[in-house]
């Protein structure tokens, strides 16, 4: 055995947080091979990118299993060290694609990730449950998304997707935590428990900039940003970040919500964005019974799109009506997505239609390398 066998073994093993072999990040750092009797004592050495790793344990499990399945192999012993300044700097450049400096990948031309921002026009209308949601069917479908949880007050996402522990820091660089296979990231991981985020505009602006461009989100297909409520501040600086960007809003049937909610995505117009559609929550409660019991009303979703459709001049879908459902609440309190723990239920089954129907619509050729060139 060689220690080119092993590295080659080394090559399925991923990063938890940054989703790429750990050889072709250079964490390998060494491979000693104690060749003696019926088999090998293999001794691997990874070079953390900090020595707080939060997911140390998973990465030796996951080099111990990938090497003692090589045959000859009696024991593995997987030690730890740290990355010098040096290698933590190429490690950036790297990550970054040869650009030593932050940028906002989902902002350059030729970027193919489609940014939706779940917008609404007023608070309660359970726009981050959908949010959470969404992400998770999208991930569970094999979509590479991720989620930006832009509710600074409001912060809710890693409740919601079950994030269990703070991003990693490489220096200026921040790997988001993953969760039920989403890339989370959100204020939430950086305040104080129990403290409220008492921000106004320039800092609400710089600490969206920074998600953006500090963030390693790597080869996103979808990029989900859980808004805060109305067309505040945070809504006019996505508009100048990600002028790509999509706008799913989220109403109820009432029409109290429903009219607050034509008002957010209406802000479309000004701010030269699209609306990919609208989602209605709270449509309706099932009785014992099978029959449909309005709590909110109805109408108020297919409202909205039919007056954003006129304001905008552009079709605006309505694209789900999500009926009121325990085992939704449930899985938001408890961090698993229905979407996973109950797909087939009422309010699973048209999340993730609506998941489906988002992730799985073409993009474009906008921004797209072609393989043509001119001729004379």
């Amino acid at each position: 055995m060689s220690p080119d066998v092993v590295r080659e073994a080394l090559d399925g093993v991923l990063d938890p947080e940054i989703r790429r072999p750990i050889t072709e990040l250079d964490m390998v750092r060494d491979i000693r091979i104690d060749a003696a009797g019926k088999g090998a004592a293999v001794t691997v050495v990874i070079a953390l990118t900090t020595s707080g790793c939060p997911l140390r344990d998973t990465i030796t499990r996951d080099v111990t299993n990938a090497v003692e399945a090589l045959e000859g192999v009696l024991s593995v012993t997987v030690e730890m060290t740290v990355m010098t300044p040096d290698e933590r700097t190429a490690l950036r450049t790297k990550l970054r694609g040869g650009v030593a400096d932050p940028v906002i990948p989902f902002s350059q031309p030729g970027n193919l990730t489609r940014v939706i921002a779940v917008a609404s026009g007023k608070g309660g209308v359970g726009k981050s449950s959908v949010t959470a949601n969404l992400a998770a069917a999208m991930a569970a479908d094999g979509v590479k998304v991720g989620v930006l949880d832009a509710d600074v007050y409001g912060f809710s996402i890693p409740r919601m997707l079950g994030v269990e522990h703070a991003p990693t820091k490489v220096d200026d660089m921040i790997l988001p935590p993953v969760a039920q296979d989403v890339k989370v990231i959100s204020i939430g991981m950086f305040a104080e428990p129990g403290r409220p985020v008492i921000w106004r505009g320039p800092m609400l602006h710089r600490a969206l900039q920074q998600f953006l461009a500090d963030v390693f989100w790597g080869d996103l297909d979808v990029l989900l940003l859980d808004l805060p409520p109305g067309t505040g501040d945070i809504a006019i600086s996505v508009a100048q970040l990600l002028p790509g960007a999509e706008l799913l809003v989220v109403t109820t049937p009432q029409l109290a919500a429903a009219e607050v909610a034509e008002r957010a995505g209406a802000m479309a117009v000004q701010t030269n964005q699209k609306v990919a559609g609208v989602i209605e929550n709270m449509s309706w409660l099932v009785q014992p019974d099978g029959s449909r019991l309005e709590v909110f009303g109805s109408g108020g979703g297919q409202r909205v799109a039919d007056r954003l459709t006129e304001t905008l001049g552009a079709p605006v879908p309505l694209l789900g009506q999500v009926p009121l459902d325990i085992s939704l609440r449930e899985g938001s309190d408890s961090g698993v997505p229905v979407v996973l723990t109950d797909p087939d239920s009422a309010g699973g089954s048209v999340l993730r239609d609506v998941a489906r129907s988002l992730s799985h619509r073409s993009r474009g050729l906008a921004g797209r390398k072609l393989a043509i060139s001119p001729v004379g």
